[in-house]
């Protein structure tokens, strides 16, 4: 086994090192997400930390690390009698981002099933992890079916397993520790609230720090064993103080004063639900106890509230990460009197509490953190937003450009969405939109393998076998089995596509001051599109062409931006947007034929400008309904008089019309999910 870094040889990196040393002291904390860009010792860390965890008690021979003190039970290899524990090292074990799902839960023992024919329970890393740490490396790529196994355990502390004949329950509570790199997407929210600190990793910028960064690997390089018995007497002091801390956890007092400061912190800071609370209590427990005190502090407060919140107060994918320490400190000094007039009789030199700039201005505030850039003249709202100036005015009349173009407009509330997906069954890459094939999805069913076995469907095969054991001359208990009876398991999953939207930019949108719910519906799909791994283009089409605003790319955020500058004005050139899309999307397919796209078309329907507008942009539509591109239309016609024309679109071609309210995940408009072919029988 090779010989891991040292925990206290890193540079720098105060936050994560704190972040682990707190979940060492008290596992209750519930883990820690470290996130920061490629090369920032996240991983080095995490191994590290497990040199530094103390010993643990198991019964001997037990492959579920039950505890001979307590043992569980309903431990699969109980009940266990009376007897000494055995110490051994906390496991880190480590969850790859491609375990299939028998890895993770375990599944049935398939050599004992085979060669002796007896049903036997086959432990994976849950088991393994219990009383442990689980480190998920890159967990913002881990696959969804995983990610649900993995929240029932962290909330139940156990790992229920029912499949293939196979009925377990075993306990199942550890460290989850992940580390992620934002730039690659960012976790479900449910996953994400499950990690009980957070924090930001970056590489210095101090020319002597990184220095000496390199200077002690290469040294680690050259030789492990010698760097780290250089640095044993560091590791043995971090050791006894873990020790020392953790015996000291259960004296530690959490004032009520302490624990209004919390409560008006999670208040202030609009988090959800009740967990922030209690992990700000635990952790601001650990931190007095790693201090060595018996009692919580302000202090331990506001370094709680820095790890614990910042990664439960984001609305959406493209909200930095972080807290306001400025509003921080003016919550805890406001919450701070009540207090210490009870429980302090000197309250100190800020007792009283300064007062002044009270009543809502911390939440107004962080409103404002949250609200879309303005945009560069008039204030973002829709009465504010420019009309076109009455016909016959001069082009650069007051208010409008020249050209007939119109300063952009700020967006409205994203919102969440309904989710759009592609119909059928793809084989793209790994996602969250639509239904593919996966290597590592759930198991839908089973088949004869075509080609080389990769995927074994045990039951299936099992199942085929058992029917010829008296003709194979079977005669003891192993199963027979031949070549023909294996059956291969097909697994199904999501897949990530190429949403490629098309916007209407002309006058007419803007014309009804309704271009700024049209970005806020965009740009609530790109941040549906962020969190579903999609890659996403934008098209934009007004006065007498389209064009690419941003080809297919990851990087949704750029998407965001460039919406977020659009002009509008203009005639409507509908079919051009609409073959400008179809090349990209012939390009595309080129590149990457296995991800499905997904076209967004966002228009009032309307078509002007050139010789018969309406009929040339029925010929493009129907031009991608001719090659089986799924789509969807986002009508944005309003008012009482509406001419249906965005659904006359939508029947073109061969998908389905949407409006703004539909488009909203809680509207009650009823609206299908999925976009269905209906249209294309039309």
């Amino acid at each position: 086994m090779s010989t891991p870094y040292p925990f206290t040889a890193i540079v720098g990196q105060d936050d994560l090192r704190l972040g682990l040393l707190l979940n060492a002291v008290s596992p209750a904390v519930g883990g820690v997400l470290v996130r920061g860009e490629k090369g920032t010792a996240k991983s080095t860390a995490v191994r590290a930390l497990a040199a530094l965890m103390p010993e643990v008690a198991v019964v001997p021979g037990c492959r579920f690390s039950c505890d001979p003190a307590s043992p569980d039970p309903a431990c699969p290899d109980g009940p266990h009698a009376e007897a000494a524990g055995v110490a051994r090292a906390a496991r880190t074990v480590e969850l790859p981002v491609g375990a299939s799902e028998d890895r993770l839960v375990g599944a049935l023992d398939i050599e004992r099933a085979l060669s002796e024919g007896v049903k036997a329970f086959e432990p994976g890393l849950l088991a393994d992890a219990h009383r442990g740490i689980l480190y998920v490396d890159e967990v913002n790529l881990l696959h969804d079916h995983l990610v649900d196994l993995l929240l029932d355990a962290a909330a139940m502390g156990a790992s229920y397993v029912e499949r293939e004949g196979v009925s377990v329950r075993h306990a199942a509570r550890f460290l989850l520790v992940g580390t992620m790199n934002p730039e690659e997407g960012e976790l479900r929210p449910q996953l994400l609230d499950r990690f009980g600190l957070t924090v930001e990793v970056s590489a210095s910028r101090d020319t002597d720090e990184r220095v000496e960064v390199v200077r002690r690997r290469l040294a680690y390089d050259d030789d492990p064993e010698g760097f780290a018995a250089r640095w044993s007497e560091e590791e043995n002091a971090l050791r006894e103080r873990i020790a020392g801390a953790r015996a000291l956890l259960p004296r530690v007092v959490l004032g009520d004063g302490v624990l209004r400061q919390i409560a008006a912190t999670c208040a202030a800071f609009e988090v959800d639900g009740m967990r922030a609370d209690i992990v700000m209590a635990r952790t601001a427990t650990a931190l007095a106890a790693w201090a060595g005190r018996e009692e919580v502090t302000a202090d331990d407060v506001r370094q709680a509230a820095l790890l614990a919140l910042p990664h439960r107060r984001r609305r959406n994918p493209f909200d930095a990460p972080g807290l306001d320490e400025d509003k921080l400190d003016q919550t805890l000094d406001e919450a701070g009197p009540q207090e210490n007039s009870d429980d302090d009789p000197d309250p100190g030199p800020d007792g009283g509490g300064d007062g002044g700039g009270g009543g809502g201005v911390p939440p107004q505030a962080d409103g404002e953190d949250r609200t879309p850039p303005q945009p560069p003249q008039g204030q973002g709202s829709e009465g504010d937003s420019p009309s076109p100036a009455p016909k016959g005015a001069p082009e650069n009349a007051p208010g409008r450009p020249a050209g007939g173009e119109q300063q952009p407009v700020a967006a409205a509330e994203p919102f969440r969405t309904k989710m759009l997906s592609v119909p059928g069954l793809g084989e793209g890459a790994a996602g969250r939109r639509s239904r593919a094939r996966t290597e590592h999805g759930r198991t839908t069913g089973a088949r004869r393998p075509e080609g080389a076995l990769t995927k074994l469907h045990l039951a299936a095969t099992v199942q085929a076998a058992a029917p010829h054991q008296h003709a194979r001359g079977r005669s003891g208990r192993g199963l027979v089995v031949r070549r023909d009876d294996l059956r291969q398991a097909t697994r199904e999953g999501r897949e990530g596509n190429l949403v490629l939207f098309v916007v209407d930019a002309s006058g007419s949108m803007a014309a009804r001051q309704r271009m700024s719910a049209v970005k806020g519906a965009v740009l609530s799909l790109l941040l549906d599109a962020y969190q579903r791994r999609d890659k996403v283009g934008l098209v934009t089409f007004r006065g007498k062409e389209a064009e690419v605003a941003l080809p297919p790319t990851s990087s949704v955020d750029a998407a965001a931006a460039r919406l977020e500058s659009l002009p509008t004005g203009g005639r409507t050139p509908l079919a051009a947007g609409l073959l400008k899309a179809h090349d990209v999307l012939r390009v595309e397919r080129l590149r990457d034929p296995s991800r499905r796209p997904l076209l967004v078309v966002v228009t009032d329907g309307r078509a002007t400008g050139g010789p018969e507008p309406v009929a040339l942009a029925g010929r493009a539509a129907r031009l991608h309904r001719s090659e089986g591109t799924a789509s969807v239309v986002v009508d944005c016609e309003s008012g009482y008089v509406r001419l249906g024309l965005a659904g006359e679109l939508a029947r073109e071609l061969g998908g389905t019309a949407v409006t703004l309210d539909e488009l909203r995940a809680d509207s009650i408009a009823g609206l299908v999910k999925d976009v269905t072919a209906a249209g294309r029988a039309a």
